[in-house]
């Protein structure tokens, strides 16, 4: 069944924070005054009055900066409050800035500034996820699977999100592509073991074995993006039976054997094995500069 495209997207803060009406309800004058005092404006709410919230995309808290903001806030105080919705009977759930709320209770705060607003659970979503995404310390998986979520989630398309954080369309199909990487080539790149150049150039195979021998090699080697990219290019092409109809196909273990040489020589690799086991090797080079470059491997090994 197709999606149902979701409404107010784009709308301004009405829809946005959705129905004041139903906030306000049918109390007394006096309390309805109450709380259109509130919305809108910065409060100093009690923190045991606030529960964290559930559509917090954010899963990592880097214990050294949170006790940098928890110092800075015991000399400065909150500098830039919280946003948090109503919940009722006093009650509140935060919307955005758990870090701060999470220094100000390390620094033994009781109360803390907020804006209240007003939202439903996928407008809740939909905020937090574009708030967090704005932040300068995400690392390239964090940023695709925000995106992803964005895209999944709140049922908004790649050009609606693009449109909504003022960035390219294919800006945001590179990071979400960086998703389709095994988990250990991910771990790196959020590790800052390999850079978002190399991530991209390792999808130009769509082979998980071939992505992970050239990602070791650029940890073994410090390779450089444009040698994966070389790289990726020579196992993508790599010359097998030449039409030869007694040539074996190469099994996973032959094709490995040809996938550590090209890697190793960094260049495309004619590999021909024949039915009663006996074949050929060889290795072509384009210049006299590229043959001095493969003696100066051989001759190093």
């Amino acid at each position: 069944m197709a999606k149902t495209k979701k409404t107010g997207l784009g709308k301004g803060a009405a829809a946005l924070f959705g129905n004041i009406d139903s906030f306000l309800g049918n109390d007394e004058p006096e309390v309805v005054a109450q709380k259109q005092e509130i919305l809108g404006s910065v409060n100093e709410i009690p923190i045991d009055n606030i529960e964290v919230n559930p559509f917090q995309p954010r899963t990592e808290f880097d214990p050294d900066r949170l006790n940098e903001l928890m110092m800075s806030i015991e000399t400065f105080g909150i500098i830039q409050p919280i946003t948090v919705r109503s919940m009722g009977d006093g009650r509140f759930q935060l919307i955005s800035g758990e870090r701060r709320l999470r220094a100000a209770t390390k620094a033994g705060l009781t109360s803390i500034p907020a804006y209240v607003r007003l939202a439903n659970d996928q407008e809740m979503l939909e905020i937090a996820l574009l708030e967090n995404i704005q932040r300068e310390d995400l690392n390239a998986i964090e940023v695709g699977l925000t995106y992803k979520r964005l895209l999944d989630e709140v049922q908004m398309t790649h050009d609606q999100l693009a449109t909504r954080l003022g960035k390219n369309r294919t800006t945001i199909t590179n990071f979400i592509r960086l998703l389709n990487l095994p988990p250990e080539i991910q771990m790196g790149l959020k590790g800052k073991k390999i850079t978002m150049g190399h991530a991209r150039a390792l999808l130009g195979s769509d082979d998980l074995t071939v992505q992970l021998l050239v990602y070791k090699k650029i940890l073994d080697e410090g390779l450089s993006v444009r040698k994966v990219e070389q790289l990726i290019k020579a196992y993508k092409n790599p010359e097998t039976t030449g039409g030869n109809t007694n040539v074996e196909v190469l099994t996973p273990a032959y094709r490995e054997v040809v996938d550590n040489l090209a890697a190793h020589f960094e260049t495309k690799i004619q590999f021909k094995l024949a039915k009663n086991g006996k074949g050929n090797i060889s290795i072509p080079f384009t210049s006299v500069e590229d043959l001095n470059r493969l003696l100066e491997i051989i001759y190093n090994d």
